[in-house]
């Protein structure tokens, strides 16, 4: 059965965490302005402000300097969302490519733009404003990895912390609050995420649009 499509305040959620956990290049620097207006429309702005304080308070280049060290170089906050469950492993090119079917399947034309296709702004943009049910049923399937980056990310206090907790709230339930819980999270997901792997590779969301473009400067291809 399709998951429940997401709430429009979720969809605007998905659509600025896409922009700000983007490689801060000129448009997406552009596009805060708006996007901050839509958070505050939604009642969602608080737990980006850290983030949007972040990204206005330093020239462009060195904005783009941290971004590369603390999630291109950095393994505790990777954007990958099959990173986190699969490493380094022959398994993950098929999880990739299974990924890159669930885009497929939608009947949408993604654009990679050189990316990974689980690379997390890209899910997002796809859950905000391509195939949303879809794209709800795969964060939910790395539920485990986004609580992780959420971890990594306040254990190192960093800005993103709070957007990455808004995310994880959208998808339902508590979060984790350790390592170890996110292990069991990952071990026995909720019974109504059992099964998805196949629904997300098998099932095409025939109501989306025709096509959508999505993608992101280039970073670490993890």
């Amino acid at each position: 059965m399709l998951p429940t499509p997401p709430a429009k305040r979720d969809r605007v959620i998905y659509a600025a965490a896409a922009v700000v956990l983007s490689y801060p290049d000129e448009d997406v620097m552009a596009r805060l302005p708006l996007v901050e207006e839509a958070l505050i429309e939604a009642s969602a702005f608080d737990r980006f402000a850290p983030t949007f304080a972040h990204l206005r308070s330093m020239p462009l280049m060195e904005a783009q300097s941290w971004h590369v060290q603390e999630f291109d170089l950095s393994r505790r906050h990777a954007l990958h969302l099959t990173y986190w469950t699969d490493g380094d492993t022959r398994r993950r090119g098929e999880v990739l490519a299974a990924v890159k079917q669930t885009y497929r399947d939608s009947g949408l034309v993604v654009d990679l733009n050189g990316e990974l296709p689980d690379y997390l702004p890209m899910v997002l943009e796809f859950a905000a404003n391509g195939a949303p049910a879809v794209g709800v049923a795969l964060l939910n399937t790395y539920r485990a990895s986004l609580e992780l980056l959420r971890l990594g990310l306040e254990g190192d206090r960093l800005p993103q912390a709070g957007v990455l907790a808004a995310l994880c709230d959208t998808l339902g339930g508590p979060s984790p609050r350790t390592r170890a819980e996110v292990q069991h999270l990952h071990d026995n997901p909720p019974s109504e995420l059992v099964g998805l792997d196949g629904f997300l590779t098998s099932t095409p969301s025939p109501a989306c649009p025709a096509s959508m473009a999505t993608g992101t400067e280039q970073g670490d291809r993890r």
